[in-house]
């Protein structure tokens, strides 16, 4: 299936005429202090019951975001109770006997299936086999973008047109125009490794940063796009001179996104470990080493794992390499202001 630039065209036009309608509704942490995907102080709880085999901090948890229509937040514990609960389920079992039409609970298991679906050796089979999750979870809540993010990543297993593709993107935007996951299940959808193109996700990326608040994480989908080129171009053993510019001007993004946030934040800690492969790719040690300050002992398995089966390890790696890079070039440069000659007044 080749992807149409009409269809790219659908798409980011959907998306602005939505958003102009009314909505429905400090330095690098020591390595031993570093940890992978470490939950926040509202999601630490609702694992650690699960663990125990408990459910209610986790339903609350989850009631409290789609209460808030706090939707960004709702999908980032979503993926990581669904995460926990691939392995230990016991406590989602419980919780949809205890609450069989519970929106949250619904969700869960709608994404908890498709997830187990796509490592399926027979995958699309799969997918539509639990398609009908995915509608009992958005027909619980008609407000929550959340399922419709599902149903797009759904929508690429299960090898979707275009046009069913881009009516269930109408759906995602028209409940959140602004919404991440949603955004980023669609730049996958454009990608080369599905049925797109680098040059298309780029287009799609830029558009959509373009339109996006400030302050929005839709700011790193440009990112997003050159992190997928690079691997693709280094599995491929190809050369990214061609768009090397939109690279650089995609990491430059996300620096000015990076900057807006605290150091330390957990929020922007994907997007900042991201920014951080991406700058080492090309090069920019000196940014890289920034980025790993601000990031702190905030490691993320993406996009670590997406290279190495250590995440933890590829990343304080990387770390350590931009470190003694920077050092290096710092130590040139001393050495070169050191032997020129400085006038009368230096």
């Amino acid at each position: 299936m080749v992807c149409t630039m009409a269809f790219l065209r659908a798409l980011l036009r959907t998306a602005r005429m939505v958003r102009h309608s009314s909505p429905l509704s400090a330095g690098p942490a020591a390595d031993d202090a570093v940890l992978l995907d470490a939950p926040d102080e509202r999601l630490s709880p609702a694992l650690v019951a699960a663990a125990l085999g408990d459910h209610e901090p986790a339903a609350k948890l989850l009631a409290t975001t789609r209460d808030a229509a706090d939707w960004e937040n709702r999908d980032r514990y979503l993926d990581r109770l669904v995460a926990f609960a691939r392995n230990r389920d016991g406590w989602l079992v419980d919780w949809l006997a205890a609450a069989p039409r519970d929106p949250d609970a619904l969700l869960v298991k709608a994404e908890l299936s498709v997830r187990r679906a796509w490592e399926s050796p027979a995958r699309a089979e799969r997918l539509r086999e639990v398609a009908p999750l995915i509608t009992a979870a958005a027909d619980a809540d008609p407000r929550d973008p959340v399922p419709w993010r599902l149903a797009l990543d759904h929508a690429r297993g299960t090898h979707a047109t275009h046009t069913a593709f881009e009516s269930l993107w109408e759906q995602a935007v028209r409940r959140s125009a602004h919404h991440y996951g949603c955004h980023v299940a669609a730049l996958r959808y454009l990608s080369a490794a599905w049925y797109g193109s680098h040059r298309e996700c780029f287009d799609f990326a830029e558009q959509a940063a373009e339109d996006a608040r400030p302050d929005s994480l839709v700011q790193a989908l440009p990112v997003r796009a050159a992190f997928a080129l690079l691997l693709d171009s280094q599995a491929a053993g190809r050369s990214t001179s061609v768009l090397e510019e939109r690279i650089d001007a995609a990491a430059d993004l996300a620096i000015r996104l990076s900057a807006a946030y605290r150091p330390g934040d957990p929020w922007p800690a994907e997007v900042r470990n991201l920014l951080a492969y991406v700058l080492l790719a090309r090069g920019r040690w000196a940014e890289a080493l920034h980025q790993f300050h601000l990031i702190g002992q905030h490691a993320t398995s993406f996009p670590w794992s997406s290279v190495s089966d250590d995440a933890l390890g590829r990343f304080l790696d990387a770390r350590d390499g931009a470190r003694l890079q920077a050092a290096s070039l710092t130590s040139l440069r001393n050495r070169a202001d050191h032997g020129r000659p400085r006038g009368h007044y230096a």
